[in-house]
Order: C-alpha cells, then sequence, then structure tokens
C-alpha cells in the first residue's frame, strides 16, 4: 500500500488565497451595499410609485431579500463549478455575474416606461445565483 503526501502550500500561496478571498468577499460587499442604498433611495420610487411611501419600501427590500435566498443556491452551484473547472476561473465567473447583473439593474426600465413588468424584472435581475 502507497501513502502520497499532497505538498502543504507555501506562505505566498497562502498569501494569494487569502487576497483573492479578499478581493471577492470586498466585491460583494460593495454590490450588496449599492442595491441596499438603491432599494431605500431609488427603487421604492421608481418601481413601486402607485402604493404608499411604506408598501413600496417594503416591495423594494422584498426585491433585497431574493439576493439573500439566491447565495446558498450560487454557494452550491460555484462551489461545485470551482471543483471541477478551478476557482479562479469559477471566481470571475461569479464576480463577473454580480457585476453584470448591478449593471443591468441600472439599465431597467422604471415602473413608468413599462408598467408591470419593471418589478418583475428587478427582482429577476438580482436573482443570479453569483448574486
Amino acid at each position: 500500500m502507497s501513502v502520497t503526501t499532497a505538498a502543504l502550500p507555501t506562505g505566498a500561496e497562502k498569501r494569494r488565497v487569502l487576497f483573492a478571498s479578499l478581493i471577492g468577499t470586498t466585491i460583494e460587499f460593495f454590490d450588496f451595499y449599492i442595491y441596499a442604498t438603491a432599494a431605500v433611495l431609488v427603487f421604492p420610487t421608481l418601481f413601486f410609485p402607485g402604493s404608499d411611501p411604506t408598501t413600496a419600501m417594503l416591495a423594494s427590500f422584498a426585491t433585497f431579500s431574493i439576493a439573500f435566498f439566491a447565495r446558498p443556491v450560487g454557494a452550491v452551484v460555484f462551489g461545485h463549478f470551482g471543483d471541477r473547472i478551478g476557482r479562479k476561473a469559477t471566481l470571475v465567473a461569479a464576480l463577473m455575474t454580480m457585476g453584470l447583473s448591478t449593471v443591468a439593474i441600472g439599465l431597467l426600465p422604471t415602473y413608468q416606461a413599462a408598467g408591470v413588468i419593471a418589478p418583475l424584472l428587478l427582482a429577476t435581475e438580482n436573482a443570479p445565483p453569483g448574486k
């Protein structure tokens, strides 16, 4: 019976992993921060103008909560692909998914332009597994 031992990571490799993790977490935090700020200041008037301010704010926060429910799904999906195709490519894909969905939210039509479809598009743009 042969026993193989894996090489332990060096200090430089550990620092690279720590730095990549820091960058990913920072970008994810910033993405959530931007969305939360927009959910409070902008979304109630742009996507839910027909209701009273409290209901519009709650509806805006409901779209924000979708991202928190999608996170475990994203963890499973991107964790699986991270094991299969590599963590670096998966990290880049996850960050690109988050960034592109944030840009897409900025390009959405408002309730005045698209009607009821606008809040539905807002909810679907906030739900990608990478987000």
